[in-house]
């Protein structure tokens, strides 16, 4: 499954700007600093920890449309495999789900989703009929959104809103703009209008806001935080990788190449226990700057709109000899030292290779991100590979994103 999407910030290599060390130059390993004192510690040092991958835990359940978000419509169908269940597509844009739990609040690719009314041809006439038609359960004042998804349909969104709200006027309902008991959504998209090759039907589907995940990417940038190296993760990219790792409340996620500490800082904000190496001192000394003023301190961006963070620790070791115990953690989520700028180009197979044998060893799930495929090196390291993306950053750089259980 492979595709292109665009973008994220960084310099021009897409990854942070660090000196790795090859094997065995780290120094000794050793527990640098630790938030907490239960499954963190646990997984760090002392042998005999277990962990457990916590599915979704669907509270709702019949269909779902889910309102998807950037340019890579499965890889947001696979981000959205981690609060939904059943995700599959449905148009340009779009997904349908049968069951959401509450972390689709805190996806990265999904910006909303509605209870499905039903589907329709992707034009206002339809939709008006579809909706006079649609059993309709709720009381209390309503509005509409119209969404043309992508552009792709041309529709006048307005006017569809008009014409919507007008059908629920004529039912009996009262419309509120402001502050309404319901929102309904109207998504339009067409894949013959879609320049990002989306898949799926032309429909209009129609759906009530049943939830709509937290939209701060855009004002937690890297280099806001204490310590920032040139190109480190996109705070909306390493969301989306955490989730795909199954991050979230009782989960234990590690990053043993963890660099500046972006992939932690999401997995933390979700209620993840998160544990991170790194065989630079400076980047575990960086790190536990960030997770401190992130999680524990004033850089938390809404403690109101996310659950207690997780616990935290961080070791220095080589990530292909872990001080971390068998079957520790529920997942590892690493990106890994990126050839052109590294200063191990000639060692960087086997170092990547050591790292997934390592996170084979401690964890049941892993997402690895490179600047180039890897899937050969992981089957051999004993892993499945599930899924498989491109992802474009810029001209000259694609993140290459493996899933493997």
């Amino acid at each position: 499954m492979e595709r292109d999407s665009v973008k994220e910030p960084g310099d021009e290599n897409g990854h942070e700007d660090r000196e790795d060390t090859a094997a065995g130059q780290a120094g000794e390993p050793g527990l640098e600093h630790t938030r907490g004192s239960a499954a963190v510690r646990l997984c760090v040092l002392f042998p005999g920890a277990t962990g457990t991958l916590i599915a979704a835990r669907p509270h709702r359940s019949g269909v779902y449309v889910l309102e998807l978000g950037g340019q890579d419509d499965a890889f947001a169908r696979r981000e959205a495999a981690s609060a939904a269940s059943a995700v599959d597509t449905l148009a340009p844009g779009l997904a349908t789900a049968r069951g959401i739990s509450d972390r689709v609040r805190h996806l990265a690719f999904t910006h909303r989703a509605c209870d499905l009314l039903g589907t329709t041809e992707p034009d206002i006439e339809s939709a008006a009929a579809l909706l006079s038609a649609a059993t309709i359960d709720r009381e209390g004042s309503v509005a509409v959104r119209a969404v043309d998804v992508r552009a792709s349909t041309g529709i006048d969104t307005q006017q569809a809103e008009r014409t919507l709200g007008g059908v629920l006027t004529d039912r009996g309902f009262g419309v509120d703009l402001d502050d309404p008991d319901h929102v309904l959504y109207a998504y339009l998209s067409d894949p013959d209008g879609d320049e990002e090759g989306g898949t799926g039907e032309a429909c209009c589907a129609l759906g009530w806001l049943a939830a709509e995940s937290v939209r701060d990417f855009g004002q937690r940038q890297p280099t806001d935080r204490p310590f920032f190296q040139p190109g480190s993760m996109d705070p909306l990219e390493a969301r989306a990788l955490v989730n795909i790792a199954g991050a979230g409340p009782e989960a234990t996620i590690l990053d043993p190449m963890c660099g500046t500490g972006g992939l932690l800082l999401e997995a933390g904000l979700v209620g993840a226990d998160v544990v991170g190496g790194d065989a630079q001192a400076k980047m575990v000394s960086g790190t536990r700057e960030n997770l401190s003023y992130v999680l524990d301190g004033d850089g938390h961006p809404n403690r109101d709109s996310y659950p207690e963070p997780g616990d935290w620790g961080l070791f220095r070791s080589d990530a292909s000899a872990l001080p971390v115990a068998d079957d520790a953690v529920d997942a590892a989520v690493f990106d890994a030292p990126y050839g052109r700028q590294s200063r191990i180009e000639g060692e960087l197979a086997p170092l990547v290779a050591g790292a997934l044998g390592e996170a084979d060893r401690v964890a049941g799930r892993c997402v690895l991100v490179a600047d180039r495929d890897w899937r050969e090196s992981a089957t051999d390291a004993g892993w499945t590979v599930t899924d498989y993306f491109r992802r474009r950053v810029h001209r000259s750089l694609i993140r290459h994103v493996h899933v493997l259980e």
